[in-house]
């Protein structure tokens, strides 16, 4: 038994394939889910999101956004989608050391501190996705 997983950013449709399950990286904490759950709607937070196809898991780093399940279908919308084999971890640790300076300059306005932090928070996302050990 599977469902639908479609995974959409604001550039492209990342993912569209049948699953047997994917963890999400919820406001709640993580949530996984079946085939036959609950409908639902949550808020999506950066971090990792698993998928299992066919017995195999795979990670993705995502970001923000907003996730709703019915019972044959999962659609997250997100602002970033990364497979754990495209992340380049060099450039996400200086994505990191760029963002923690900016939110230290005074000049920074509520909005601009805002787009600093969420930046800061996928560049992190990433890293964990790729640092992450093999049970």
């Amino acid at each position: 038994m599977t469902l639908r997983l479609e995974i959409v950013t604001p550039e492209a449709k990342i993912y569209s394939d049948d699953v047997e399950s994917v963890v999400i990286p919820g406001s709640e904490g993580e949530l996984g889910i079946l085939p036959q759950h609950v409908g639902l709607m949550t808020q999506l937070l950066p971090g990792e999101l698993r998928i299992t196809q066919k017995g195999i898991e795979s990670r993705l780093a995502v970001g923000e956004g907003f996730v709703e399940v019915t019972g044959e279908k999962v659609a997250i919308l997100t602002d970033m989608a990364v497979a754990e084999s495209d992340i380049d971890e060099t450039a996400a640790e200086e994505a990191v050391r760029r963002a923690e300076a900016a939110m230290k300059e005074d000049h920074l306005d509520e909005e601009g501190y805002a787009a600093v932090q969420a930046a800061l928070m996928n560049s992190l996302a990433q890293l964990k996705v790729k640092r992450r050990r093999p049970h």
